[in-house]
């Protein structure tokens, strides 16, 4: 009888799990397998198939690939952590990426160590991460437009030799927006992102509540203007996933992270929370606070307390207060309030009716929340500027009305003050109050997201584009993962036109693209900059574009409806890209 030689070949190897997926399954069983599942089939398989890639087998948790070149297989691990970085599931991966000799079975199933390599360099990679070899590193070095890291040698379980291993540099996959892939630097002083506190009620109605409390936390810390404060739609990114501290501290650039979970029942709310360090891991502060939910307010200013004394110990109760955002008489307006938020946050038709709907009934029970008056002002505003008022004048009035009422009830909150700075910007063109105003809001709240950016655009209506800039490339880095990023790009686009940095313009349409593919302002922004750069083709591509995604668009009703007059070189590109009068 002959012995059967056994067939051996160099290969790439892919190997890639699911971050926490025991907890996750013991808490949502049939929604966490039907989601990888789902990713399974609708990413990981068709990335494969586009990087020539074979599956070689998956797990429960897990798959398994080869790739005929590391190249191919880096460039797939890298679009797949991208696409999941930039989507909205709650699944995280580690990939591992190994270059080696491995044992073809008769079923074609592949063993050895460069298999197991593969697998153990995974299971150390950083979630959302991809972490290789130096066989990998040596091959794809310089031919690809990432950073790495060297992560030294690593002793692996069961393989007997040392493996030097390089991760893709933090940040520069994965990134929401494409040229804010580099993990920003730490700030000069305290600086922190607070998670979403997990919900523990077992009623998804009460999800609402939960965010609430986080955004309230956020809120009070950003009043400290000693301490950078990472806005709340940048830490929401984060919410439903499995993380990692260092990670989360690595993209957000910040040194400590808040998390925690709340658990309302019964008429009782119990808060737990931790504070950890994100650069090495040590947990600072830990605490659990159980109230009555009638005395939800105090709860929130404890927990405060309790956080910003671990970072200044220094710091005094009573600076606290001060900070502390002025609150609704009646916690039913303000559960309301809570419900309109993400209505607002979706940016689509349906979300502004809705939260105007909500904040009119919080309005109703207590007319002197002056938060819920400026933000249904804000989607009056935004009503009449993207086009969706069936009746613009009503909108206009009523976004005037509303900013109005908001000021008398509280000009001193730094992000009442920047909504209505915006508003009257755009409703009504009192440049010298509006830029005060915008003026302000920042001096009060320098963490503000939503500050920076009214005041880039309260500045870019009033004709001064080099300010503008500025406040928008502040509002990126207070939010650098923002889900709403792609209006400041527009805006800074805009103002980078009229400054003549047409190339720089074009940068920012793309990262707005990028992000809201349906947004049609950046599409105008292109257009402009392309057609000012002499680039035909283009610009009427992006042209076209536009009248895809706003058939009625004509550009003296979009000046007529946003006050953009003074913008002239971003007006006359778009002449000059045939967008119709």
């Amino acid at each position: 009888m002959t012995e059967q030689r056994v067939q051996r070949r160099l290969a790439a190897i892919l190997a890639a799990d699911v971050v926490g997926y025991s907890a996750l399954m013991e808490r949502a069983e049939e929604a966490t397998y039907a989601e990888f599942e789902r990713l399974k089939r609708e990413l990981i398989e068709p990335s494969l198939s586009r990087h020539e890639g074979r599956l070689i087998k998956t797990t429960g948790d897990g798959a398994l690939a080869e790739f005929a070149s590391p190249l191919a297989a880096t460039r797939c691990a890298v679009e797949i952590q991208d696409h999941l970085a930039s989507g909205s599931s709650p699944l995280t991966l580690r990939v591992g990426l190994n270059l080696g000799d491995v044992i073809v079975g008769q079923d074609g199933d592949l063993f050895g160590d460069g298999i197991n390599i593969a697998v153990r360099l995974e299971g150390i990679a950083d979630p959302g991460g991809i972490l290789m070899s130096e066989k990998v590193f040596g091959e794809v070095e310089g031919k690809l437009d990432i950073g790495f890291e060297d992560r030294g040698e690593q002793q692996l379980k069961n393989i007997s030799k040392p493996v030097r291993a390089f991760a893709v540099r933090a940040g520069e996959h994965g990134a929401l927006i494409d040229g804010l892939s580099a993990a920003p630097p730490l700030p000069d002083k305290p600086s922190i992102a607070v998670l979403p506190f997990e919900n523990m009620s077992g009623d998804p109605e009460q999800e609402y509540f939960a965010d609430g409390m986080v955004e309230e936390i956020i809120t009070a810390l950003s009043r400290f203007k000693w301490l950078f404060v990472i806005a709340r739609n940048s830490s929401f990114t984060f919410k439903g996933r499995a993380v990692d501290i260092k990670e989360v501290g690595r993209r957000l650039g910040v040194r400590y992270v808040l998390e925690g979970s709340v658990r309302k029942a019964a008429g009782r709310v119990r808060i737990t929370g931790q504070l950890i360090d994100a650069i090495t891991g040590a947990h600072i502060w830990a605490d659990r606070f159980e109230r009555e939910l009638t005395d939800v307010f105090a709860l929130q200013d404890e927990v405060t307390v309790a956080v910003v004394a671990a970072i200044q110990p220094k710091l005094l109760q009573t600076e606290i207060a001060i900070a502390t955002r002025r609150r609704p008489e009646d916690l039913t307006a303000y559960d309301l309030y809570l419900r309109a938020l993400p209505q607002f946050y979706l940016t689509t038709r349906e979300g502004f009716a809705e939260a105007i709907r909500l904040a009119h009934r919080a309005l109703e029970l207590d007319p002197r929340f002056g938060a819920v008056a400026a933000l249904a002002g804000a989607c009056h505003t935004i009503n009449v500027t993207m086009g969706y008022a069936s009746d613009p004048q009503f909108d206009r009035n009523e976004a005037i009305r509303l900013l109005r009422l908001a000021l008398s009830i509280d000009d001193g909150d730094p992000d009442t003050l920047a909504m209505a700075a915006m508003i009257s910007a755009f409703m009504v063109g009192d440049s010298e109050s509006e830029l005060e105003m915008a003026d302000r809001a920042v001096a009060l709240n320098p963490n503000s997201y939503l500050a920076w950016r009214g005041r880039g655009w309260v500045y870019e209506i009033a004709g001064q584009p080099e300010e503008a800039v500025q406040s928008f490339e502040r509002a990126i880095r207070v939010s650098p993962v923002d889900p709403t990023l792609h209006t400041t790009f527009v805006g800074m686009g805009m103002a980078l036109i009229e400054l003549r940095r047409f190339d720089e313009a074009i940068v920012a349409g793309k990262k707005a693209q990028h992000q809201t593919p349906s947004y049609a302002g950046a599409y105008r922004c292109l257009a402009s900059a392309f057609a000012h750069l002499g680039r035909g083709d283009e610009a009427r591509e992006a042209a076209a574009r536009v009248l895809e995604t706003d058939p009625s668009f004509t550009i003296s009703a979009m000046i007529a409806r946003s006050r953009q007059a003074k913008a002239k070189l971003w007006i006359e590109g778009l002449h000059k890209a045939g967008l119709p009068e």
